[in-house]
Parts: structure tokens; sequence; C-alpha cells
């Protein structure tokens, strides 16, 4: 900076502070300046203040947010052409609903409607993302071009204009100490950049074509997406109404559980009979098979509904391993003949020809032991 800029720095200051501690009274501007003025300074703090709640809104989870500008920052340094996409909670919902509907099935009518659901609730997802991109490019990205060049300008412009003031009231100030030269081109200045600033302000608050055309275009974009949103549930609905038809009219399956009896050996093992009905006498000839219960080996007999048993027995929920004398060792699965209950956390008990004691809350009782 030269020396005759440092003064004119130092005159401003010196101007600033006579009005800010001394009470100097400086040129005062018109009521229309400073009404436009007024209006300028809402606009760019609507203007922030807009952006970034639509982003929020687009968008309302700042910790995906975050994580989305970092990724995509780094795809930009890598050189990718390819951006990450915000996650849509349609999305993930959409993405469970699916996976477990697979899982549970085409036979299964909750499942292939769970399915259904999902597809439904990503085609939402995949609606929302194009939200995304066409508010951002005819709503938000206009704004920031908005924030960025004309009020960037008149901000600028303004700020000249306050220093260009100061000079003024300065040289005025000291009149008869500066030249009268001096003071008539500080004037010209301060009133040249009055009127640019002014004429700039004035083309900013006439222009609400292009303010309404924007909005407008915000609006556009959430009514075409909440109108396709609509004809996907709708369909869904559509179609879930007929499952729910279909599955009203189907004739009742009653369940027919085929009872088994199960007796101990004196070697150890666990002897299974097919029982048709309660009442029904054993035979020898339905005997189905002959499984060892050994630890390391759990009795598969899930599939069956129910157990008729003819005495005190109960299976294993977890694997028990023993860590004192007396106790008995099992694997999940296992059945385990019950012998006694020796307080309420311990049983007793054997398996496999091997008795001991065990803890209560391992097992499942099948059939208790009698009350004494």
């Amino acid at each position: 900076m030269s020396v005759s800029g440092m003064k004119k720095q130092l005159h401003k200051a010196s101007q600033l502070l006579n009005e800010r501690l001394m009470g100097a009274e400086g040129t005062k501007m018109d009521e229309d300046f400073l009404q436009m003025e007024k209006s300028v300074a809402v606009i760019h703090i609507l203007l922030v203040e807009l952006m970034s709640k639509t982003t929020e809104f687009l968008q309302p989870n700042p910790a995906y947010r975050a994580k989305l500008s970092m990724l995509n920052t780094m795809s930009r340094i890598r050189g990718q052409g390819k951006s990450v996409g915000y996650p849509q909670t349609e999305g993930m919902l959409g993405d469970c609903m699916l996976h477990y509907g697979q899982e549970l099935g085409a036979a299964s009518e909750f499942g292939g409607a769970l399915a259904g659901v999902g597809e439904a609730l990503q085609q939402v997802a995949q609606a929302r993302d194009a939200l995304d991109v066409d508010v951002k490019r005819t709503f938000i990205d206009p704004l920031q071009d908005l924030h960025n060049t004309e009020l960037k300008e008149i901000r600028y412009q303004l700020k000249k204009l306050n220093g260009r003031r100061l000079d003024f009231d300065y040289k005025r100030r000291r009149r008869g100490k500066v030249p009268v030269e001096d003071v008539r081109q500080a004037w010209d200045k301060f009133i040249s950049s009055k009127e640019q600033a002014e004429r700039s302000m004035f083309i900013l608050l006439q222009n609400d074509v292009d303010q309404l055309s924007r909005l407008a275009a915000l609006v556009a974009a959430l009514l075409d997406f909440h109108r396709h949103a609509h004809r996907i549930l709708l369909g869904l609905h559509g179609n879930l109404q007929t499952r729910l038809t279909a599955a009203s009219n189907k004739p009742e399956r009653r369940f027919h559980s085929k009872r088994i009896r199960v007796t101990a050996e004196h070697n150890g093992s666990i002897r299974f009979y097919h029982q048709p009905s309660v009442t029904s006498t054993l035979h020898s000839g339905e005997e189905l098979t002959v499984l060892p219960s050994r630890p390391s080996s759990p009795i598969s007999c899930y599939a069956d509904s129910k157990l008729v048993l003819d005495q005190p027995c109960c299976r294993a929920m977890y694997s028990f391993d023993s860590n004192h004398e007396g106790e008995l060792s099992f694997s999940e699965g296992d059945l385990i003949l019950l012998t006694s209950q020796v307080d309420a956390n311990w049983y007793e008990g054997t398996l496999g020809g091997q008795s001991g004691y065990f803890p209560v809350s391992y097992v499942d009782v099948l059939v208790p032991l009698p009350l004494l």
C-alpha cells in the first residue's frame, strides 16, 4: 500500500472513531436507499438459511450428509466420476423387507407381501433420489449462484460506498486544512458509489420473476415426487388387498400332530415310537428308530410339534460343561431324564448312562417331575 493509501485509511479510521465514540454525525443516506439496503440484507440471510434448510429437508441426517460430503470429496480427488448417493430411509426399509421376504420364500404369503412392499419402497427411494437431483439443479444451485454473484457484488459496493463516505466526511470535517478540490473529489466518488450500489440493489429487488420461477420449480419437483410415490403406493395397496382377499378365502387348515413316545433303555439310548393318537396302544411294529443320546450328538426331534413322554425329562437349550465333580455335561438339543430337583437353581438328571447336577436355566422341561 502506498503512503497516500495508508493516509486515507487512517483518515477513514479517524472519522469512524469520531462517529462511534465522539458522536460525530456522518452523511446520512435517504430513506429509499436505507430501505433497499435493509431488504438486501434480509435476502442475503434468507438465501443462506434457505439453502441450508432445503438441504436438511432433502437429506435430514447430518451424520450421513457429512459422510457423503467427505466421500464425494475423496472421489473428486481420486478422479472418480461417480458420486455416492444419500441413503434414503425408504430404501433402507425396503432393503430390510425385501431381504426377509426372500428369506421366508415364495411359499409364504407374508414373505411374498413383504418382498412386494420392499420393492415398492425401493422405487419410492429412487423417486426421492430424483427429487434430490431436481431440487438441487432447479432451486439450490440458482440460489447459490445468486448469492455468489449479484449479492456478493452488492455487498462489495456497499462496503466501498461506506469507505468513500468516511473519506468525504473526514475531509469535510477538516475543511480549511484540506484543499477544496480534494473535498469535491471525495464527494464525487461518494455519489458515484452510491448511485452504483443503489442501481444494483434496485435491479435485484425488482427481479421477482426469477425468484418466483425458482420457488415454482421447487414446488413442481415436490409435486412430481409425491405423484410418483402416490402411484407406487396405490399399486402396492391394491396388490396387498388382493393378497389379503386370497388369503382370507383359503380353506382353513387344521393342525394334526404326530405324537412320539420316548422311553429310556438300559444301554443309555433313547427309543422313539410312533403313536397315532393319545389313546392308542404301543405296538412293537411301530418302532421308528433308535438314536444314542450322547453329549456330542444332540437328538433331532424338532420336526414334530409335540412329544408324549412317559417320564420326567427336559431338553437342553444351551451346552453345559461341568466345572465341578458331580455335575452333568451336555450339548444343546440333548434330551435329559430328570431324577430330582435339588433346589430352585439345580436339577439332577441322567444322560447317556451318566448322572449329575445341572442348572435349571440351561434346559426346557418337557415333562415335569411329579409333585411330592
